[in-house]
């Protein structure tokens, strides 16, 4: 449906400011649409309160946090409100979130709202989604930039035109229509694209979460039990090749943690596809999720070499590849890739 069509639509009025806008409000708004009492919800767009005092929900605008008013706004000087056991405080997407996300992902997936399931999603995607929503707005760097600045680290380069908030940001840049009114329809249509963006990746981050990530957690579960089959350090994890991916790194680290052995698992090994002629891979764990950095490289004599060079190097036959900065390699068989393991971890 177009943005335009979506702006005629009737319902619960949504209320937020105009002017520039930014990703916390685009979000919370695309948030609450999600929501079937609110999906033929019209927008309005002011910061003249006598407007925005008949709207049945307002966010981000109106000086007040009051849920049971249906208020959502996080900019007053009073406002210290935070996720449940977080320490970032809540933009309007966090407040929205925190109060109806459990709703929004059992509308998204079926899931009943007292499910354990539920429960974890709604806090993954709190702390792999929203939080940096919260964040952003709220002028919290993911790192203290003071501690950054006394160890003398500095960025390599720029990075602003990476993220969901600079997309955003980047849809208030306009020529505006001379004539007020056209101008306020641009703004207005400009916003729902944005909200738009945002929400297609909340949407992707729900459904990888739901139908990928939380099937592999019992899957991941029963691989680290079984490490010590493999490697009497249970330094080896085996993950079992599922045709709709296996994301493991996220389980492994919270197993780990659980089980008080942070850092032990050093390569992690799967099937390229599910044929028994499949070839295998060997995957150097990171340090933490999203690093670059491993707990252990493979040697440095495989780094960047292929096919018999690596046979030859490793001592393994079967070689195929090892990535030249030494987090990934292969070999044709499971037996080859579990040598490469153990000669990896024992370097």
């Amino acid at each position: 449906m177009s943005a335009a069509k979506r702006v005629k639509m009737s319902g619960p009025v949504i209320g937020t400011h105009s002017g520039h806008f930014h990703a916390d409000e685009a979000l919370a708004v695309y948030l609450l649409r999600l929501l079937p009492e609110y999906s033929n919800s019209t927008l309005v767009r002011t910061r003249d309160p006598e407007k925005l005092a008949p709207c049945h929900t307002v966010v981000d605008v109106g000086g007040v946090y009051d849920d049971a008013a249906k208020r959502y706004d996080h900019h007053q000087r009073e406002f210290t409100t935070t996720f449940p056991d977080h320490s970032t405080k809540l933009s309007s997407a966090g407040l929205v979130y925190m109060h109806y996300g459990k709703d929004i992902i059992c509308t998204c997936t079926g899931l009943t709202k007292d499910s354990a399931d539920a429960e974890l999603l709604y806090q993954k995607l709190y702390d792999d989604f929203v939080e940096a929503f919260d964040a952003n707005d709220n002028g919290v760097s993911a790192y203290d930039p003071n501690a950054l600045r006394k160890a003398g680290i500095e960025k390599k380069f720029s990075d602003r035109g990476f993220s969901i908030a600079s997309v955003v940001n980047r849809l208030n840049y306009s020529h505006p229509s001379p004539d007020p009114s056209a101008a306020q329809a641009e703004e207005d249509e400009r916003f729902l694209k944005a909200s738009q963006f945002c929400g297609d990746q909340f949407i992707s981050e729900v459904m990888d979460k739901f139908h990928s990530w939380l099937p592999a957690r019992a899957v991941v579960k029963q691989a680290f039990g079984d490490r010590f089959k493999y490697d009497d350090k249970g330094r080896i994890m085996v993950v079992p090749h599922r045709p709709e991916g296996c994301p493991w790194a996220d389980h492994l680290y919270a197993l780990e943690k659980e089980t008080s052995t942070e850092g032990s698992v050093l390569y992690v090994l799967f099937a390229e596809n599910g044929e028994a002629d499949s070839k295998w891979r060997i995957r150097s764990v990171s340090r933490e999720s999203g690093s670059f950095e491993n707990r252990k490289d493979m040697p440095d004599a495989w780094k960047g070499v292929r096919d018999e060079e690596l046979s030859k190097v490793s001592g393994v036959p079967g070689g195929v590849f090892v990535h030249a900065s030494g987090f990934i390699g292969g070999n044709k068989t499971f037996e080859g890739v579990l040598e490469m393991a153990k000669k990896s971890a024992d370097a």
